[in-house]
């Protein structure tokens, strides 16, 4: 066995005739008197090979143990296949059972299974054909992010995954420390428990509180002040309480940085990017995403399509709010200049009155982040958010603030520890330049190209309050 074996992806693009043998996990079997047929699938794509086994090729004692989830490889010949969908299929000669599944525990039955379930048994659920697809969407959408970096010249940086410093000053941060003991439960006791060893931080590993990053932004800036054109695309963490279908307590970051480059440059990004990766992934992933346009977004072509074929239209964010507040609409959530815009309002913009996707620049710096870009009229900065049909805001970025006295100005403003961020400010006490960058989730950009309803289930192994399971 070599990993350089034919999968069943090559097969199915295989002329009949000769040799070949298969490997993979049954999905079903099915028997008649003359013959077994198997539907077989490796994961290297959506649709199954079909196993045709005589009666008699193997024992039966052996075809028994063909049930669902076992693992099996087959010898055969590719032969033209008479069933509607497949061009061949494998006649068997031979039979190796490599991985028995018991059927009356195996959890991936033929029968469907909520969502709720499967991220039970996460282990196992890639094998299903929803989160198949999801994983060969997510894997094709990390390939496409990094192929779109690199010929454009950015250099991907690997930045921290601990930190002493809060990006977004949300203060919602997972804190590192050696300061507690686990204590093991013993025959007594039902479940373990933590004794601090200290409350000094100078005690700690680090000398200093630290933390789980919530984003890779500000690391990457340091690098776009020596490298120009950089990215990150790694993990992230949040420690918010929240349950909803939309967070999770860890996912993972694009987060792309250019020097001598302002607010325009960074929407031009973010328009090309979006565009990019959605077309690569229409390219390469039709089997996948016909899937979830049957089974779980009907619009999702039309969407992915339209958006690729869109020139994104840019308004202000105060333009936007007068749009919203004249549209005669009964918001759920009130629009007024100042507060920040919900997922009701962007898709009101991008669905119903524009049309397409809509890139909004020039918000309130109260609903913003410390380091942007202020105005001139010194109520907003240069942040922008693209916005997209079916969604809302996919992408969050802004032009940063180079001036070292106005982003010294604004950490005292918003009380922020000015000593942790010493490093970030020395970035424009020596050779500050224009720069500017976006943020994108990467889980919230595959939710968009599968049509998936909830964060959880497009990410292998999801992190949520109370839920830290695998």
């Amino acid at each position: 066995m070599d990993y350089r074996r034919r999968s069943i992806r090559d097969l199915l693009g295989s002329e009949p005739g000769g040799g070949a043998e298969a490997y993979g996990w049954v999905k079903t079997r099915r028997d008649s008197k003359e013959v077994s047929f198997v539907q077989l699938n490796d994961g290297s794509c959506f649709q199954d090979l079909q196993i045709v086994l005589e009666a008699g090729t193997v024992a039966d004692d052996l075809l028994k143990k063909l049930s669902t989830g076992a693992c099996v490889r087959f010898e055969g010949i590719l032969v033209e296949s008479p069933a509607a969908g497949q061009t061949v299929e494998l006649k068997a000669t031979a039979l190796e059972l490599l991985g028995e599944a018991d059927p009356a525990t195996y959890p991936l039955q033929k029968k469907g299974a909520t969502m709720e379930f499967l991220r039970e048994i996460a282990h196992l659920k890639v094998r299903g054909n929803t989160f198949g697809a999801v994983t060969r969407v997510r894997n094709r959408a990390a390939w496409a992010v990094h192929s779109f970096f690199q010929s454009r010249g950015f250099s991907w940086i690997h930045t921290p995954i601990i930190t002493a410093s809060d990006c977004e000053g949300a203060g919602a941060m997972f804190a590192v420390t050696t300061l507690l003991d686990h204590e093991s439960p013993t025959q007594d006791e039902a479940e373990s428990t933590f004794r601090l060893k200290s409350t000094d931080p100078g005690d700690d590993f680090f000398g200093k509180p630290a933390y789980l990053t919530v984003s890779g932004q500000l690391n990457v800036e340091s690098y776009a002040m020596g490298l120009t054109n950089v990215y990150t695309f790694g993990p992230t963490f949040r420690a918010e309480n929240s349950n909803t279908p939309r967070h999770l307590a860890e996912f993972w970051m694009i987060e792309p940085e250019m020097a001598f480059c302002d607010i325009e440059g960074d929407m031009n990004l973010a328009e090309e990017f979006v565009k990019e990766v959605i077309s690569d992934v229409l390219d390469n992933c039709g089997p996948d995403l016909d899937f979830f346009n049957q089974r779980i977004e009907p619009e999702l072509l039309t969407t992915l399509r339209h958006v690729v074929d869109s020139g994104f239209e840019r308004m202000t964010y105060s333009h936007a709010v007068d749009l919203l507040m004249k549209s005669g609409e009964n918001w759920e959530f009130p629009v007024s200049w100042g507060s920040d815009l919900q997922s009701e309002h962007e898709r009101w913009l991008t669905e119903k009155k524009i049309g397409k996707p809509v890139i909004l620049i020039d918000y309130p710096k109260d609903i913003k982040a410390f380091y942007m870009k202020q105005n001139p009229d010194g109520k907003t900065v240069r942040a922008m958010d693209v916005l997209v049909p079916r969604i809302g805001e996919l992408i969050g970025g802004s032009q940063r603030e180079d001036d070292l006295a106005t982003l010294e100005a604004r950490i005292d403003e918003l009380g922020l520890p000015k000593a942790a961020y010493w490093w970030y400010l020395d970035l424009r006490r020596y050779g500050s330049a224009p720069h500017s960058g976006f943020g994108l989730g990467f889980e919230r950009l595959i939710m968009y190209l599968t049509g998936m309803k909830n964060i959880r289930d497009v990410i292998p192994f999801p992190r949520t309050p109370g839920q830290a399971e695998f």
